[in-house]
């Protein structure tokens, strides 16, 4: 019993020791980076064709707005009645204008407040919606398909992206500026020089900051920035202030430094052709200025950017 006993404790002692010395299994030093992460080397290169220039900022003017649920017969709102739903290209990831409420599960923010007023527009009920979750670089090819009505997706009205698909008029003005870690020493766009910056792939921010930076890194998600931020594998994102403010606000030991450095012009983009949503959707965007709905929305999500500003003044090309 006692040689029993012995054994016992000298098994204990040898569990407790743990593996020994060759045993152990390495830690990496490295962690991983998000899916489908790249390194940019050049600016993305236009569509062939692209027009050097264009007042792409000026829309179709509006009609008077038909009553919800008596749309004109034979036009894309018809069409989209018909069907009993709205479908709308949305963003899933990015904090205050598009994403997912972990508490609810429902798809929430100002692009989603947009996108449920065109609904209620068409059928006298915003719940008439379907989202379907895009990446800033699906948002054209969605559009192009068909896969959905319109996108209200923080997407920049630009005269190579009017080649493809149309927009309304203005409903936000958002400018690019840089997210950094708190106590990073970099002040804006011009501390980018020798440093490692993360932008998503398919954004207008790409083009804005590959040259102005070190290594410019593409992913698919601005969540995906965040992540690499946090894990010390770049130094900074750079995308619009709307972006950055609802990155910066699910991270305190962030912060967006320095001024605007671009006009950022927020469209609905709406399939190539469809003229008469067009100018269906600027009517929906004109009503909302007026009656003070494009403004109860910003504050519902937008004042961590500061003060409701007036909404962007309508321009249009007819």
């Amino acid at each position: 019993m006692r040689r029993l006993a012995l054994a016992a404790v000298l098994l204990l002692g040898a569990c407790s020791a743990g593996p020994a010395p060759s045993q152990v299994v390495p830690r990496s030093a490295a962690a991983p980076q998000p899916a489908n992460a790249s390194t940019v080397s050049a600016a993305p290169s236009s569509s062939a064709g692209a027009p050097p220039s264009c007042d792409a900022t000026a829309s179709l003017r509006p009609g008077p707005l038909p009553q919800a649920g008596q749309m004109p017969a034979g036009s894309t709102m018809a069409k989209i009645a018909q069907r009993g739903r709205l479908i709308a290209g949305v963003d899933q990831n990015s904090f205050l204008m598009g994403f997912r409420n972990s508490f609810t599960g429902e798809i929430e923010g100002f692009d989603v407040d947009v996108a449920r007023q065109i609904a209620k527009a068409v059928f006298g009920d915003e719940k008439k919606v379907q989202f379907k979750v895009v990446t800033a670089a699906e948002r054209i090819p969605m559009l192009q398909s068909g896969a959905v009505d319109v996108v209200v997706r923080t997407m920049t009205i630009t005269c190579d992206r009017l080649k493809d698909v149309d927009f309304s008029q203005v409903y936000y003005q958002a400018g690019q500026r840089v997210l950094v870690r708190r106590n990073s020493g970099i002040t804006g766009v011009e501390g980018l020089t020798d440093k490692r910056v993360c932008v998503a792939s398919g954004s207008t921010s790409l083009g804005n900051v590959v040259n102005r930076a070190k290594t410019t890194v593409s992913v698919p998600n601005w969540t995906d920035c965040l992540v690499m931020l946090q894990q010390g594998q770049t130094d900074a994102i750079s995308t619009d202030d709307t972006i950055l403010a609802g990155l910066a606000a699910q991270d305190p030991y962030t912060e967006v430094v320095g001024a605007r450095f671009t006009d950022e012009s927020y469209g609905v983009g709406v399939p190539k052709g469809q003229e008469d949503l067009v100018r269906f959707v600027n009517g929906v965007l004109e009503r909302m200025r007026t009656d003070g709905t494009w403004s109860a929305i910003y504050g519902r999500w937008l004042t961590p950017l500061g003060p409701a500003p007036a909404p962007p003044v309508a321009r249009y090309r007819d």
